[in-house]
């Protein structure tokens, strides 16, 4: 019996995209989520060193949720390697200028750290408002359900 080993190239033409609406739903939950359907591990024909995964468009990113005290504690750093210029925003100052950056983060944090993860991260559309220029592909809704409350 033969294994099956998948390329690239048979998964291009058959690229399917989502559309997932982030308002009310959790940050992480959302990034596992679109981080494995960008590499097509919810395919049976997953293979682990091809780009088989689809297009995921995200829209509502300015109506994300995090638990706790996140929006105040989590802070995103950057640095232009010369001293003195270490830069820090909290999640809340991120949210309020850059949504979209918030979700792509942890969606980028979440997948491969090798050339691959490249391509993966372009094939990922994340928009502030309920409107996206995608409509033209037709994408089909992915619903994440939220996880259930402990009484």
């Amino acid at each position: 019996m033969k294994s099956f080993n998948a390329k690239t190239e048979d998964y291009i033409n058959n690229q399917k995209w989502h559309i997932v609406d982030a308002s009310g739903q959790r940050l992480g939950r959302i990034a596992t989520h679109v981080a494995n359907i960008l590499r097509g591990k919810n395919l049976p024909t997953y293979t682990p060193h091809a780009d088989a995964g689809g297009f995921v468009v995200i829209i509502n990113s300015d109506k994300i949720e995090m638990t706790g005290n996140k929006w105040t504690t989590k802070k995103y750093y950057r640095h232009s390697r010369f001293f003195g210029s270490l830069k820090e925003k909290t999640a809340e100052q991120m949210r309020d200028q850059d949504s979209t950056f918030i979700i792509s983060e942890a969606v980028r944090g979440m997948l491969p750290t090798n050339i691959l993860s490249k391509t993966l991260i372009t094939k990922l559309k994340v928009y502030t408002g309920a409107e996206h220029p995608h409509a033209a592909q037709k994408p089909e809704a992915y619903t994440i359900k939220p996880k259930a409350q402990k009484s």
